[in-house]
């Protein structure tokens, strides 16, 4: 498993009943999540003295109560610097289990030594992009959702990083990929979070067990003649990170040769030393 065990500004404090305790910075938040299947006792005082619990309702969705918040504020991780807010579906506009995929980018890059393209797919708000802008990468970021794009843009700016040679793209992926390989632009490095589920611009329907290998395929058509990474991440219940793999080991490995690793992403939880599971990543690299 890989650990993001070097955040300041982060902590799992404690996990019980479908539920984890955290600190964001100042701020104690309590929010569900499904790989908490044990209820073991809640003794931590802060279980009972958070600032704001995500509570999911019974007929689909939830909400945030004790909202005693800023509209937003930030953390950070080393020298990136991310707006949390919460939003709906119990999210804050980071997974801080990604740090350790960030750490990998910045590492890759500033041992390249040449200049390095890189492809954020799904990017979300930026830390990704955060991460390979700050190690010296020129980079691509690519969202369908316009408001993610203009928050990521605001994460680079307070990061220090909005002079940098950063593209921000609204658009859905499938759709730039394709345009990208029209017009001959390739890329050293690959990043991509795609969705369980969702819907193209056209209701065209994504399924992640359908679609992703397909999706693999088409992208691979944007590497550059000496790619350097590509990260594939799924939050999909049930995907094994070795099924990551196994795609990657397909339609990279035997072009490029180069290697495969995957793993479970984890979080370590202060109070019981245990490690929260958090997701499942592939990586390629040479």
């Amino acid at each position: 498993m890989w650990i993001a065990d070097q955040w300041q500004d982060y902590q799992v404090l404690d996990t019980s009943d479908g539920e984890k305790l955290e600190r964001w910075g100042n701020y104690i938040l309590v929010r569900p999540d499904p790989q908490v299947i044990w209820d073991t006792p809640k003794k931590n005082p802060l279980w009972r003295n958070y600032d704001a619990r995500y509570a999911r309702s019974h007929t689909g969705g939830g909400k945030w109560s004790a909202h005693h918040l800023p509209e937003r504020w930030q953390i950070a991780y080393k020298d990136l610097v991310f707006h949390i807010k919460p939003m709906n579906f119990k999210h804050t506009g980071v997974f801080p289990e990604q740090a350790v995929n960030w750490d990998f980018i910045m590492e890759k890059i500033r041992n390249a030594g040449r200049p390095i393209q890189v492809l954020n797919l799904f990017a979300y708000t930026g830390g990704a992009t955060l991460a390979a802008a700050a190690a010296g990468a020129s980079v691509c970021h690519v969202d369908a959702a316009k408001g993610m794009v203009a928050w990521a843009r605001e994460n680079a700016k307070a990061s220090g990083l909005e002079e940098k040679p950063i593209r921000w793209i609204v658009d859905d992926c499938a759709k730039f990929i394709e345009r990208e390989i029209k017009r001959g632009r390739r890329y050293d490095g690959i990043i991509m979070d795609p969705p369980s589920y969702g819907r193209g611009p056209s209701g065209e329907v994504w399924k992640l067990e359908k679609d992703l290998y397909p999706f693999v395929q088409l992208v691979s058509r944007v590497l550059s003649e000496d790619p350097l990474f590509w990260i594939i991440n799924s939050y999909t219940t049930g995907l094994a990170p070795s099924v990551l793999g196994y795609i990657l080991d397909t339609v990279v490995t035997p072009r490029f040769g180069g290697h495969c690793e995957c793993q479970e992403l984890g979080l370590p939880v202060v109070d019981t030393k245990l490690i929260l599971p958090c997701g499942s990543t592939g990586r390629w690299m040479r």
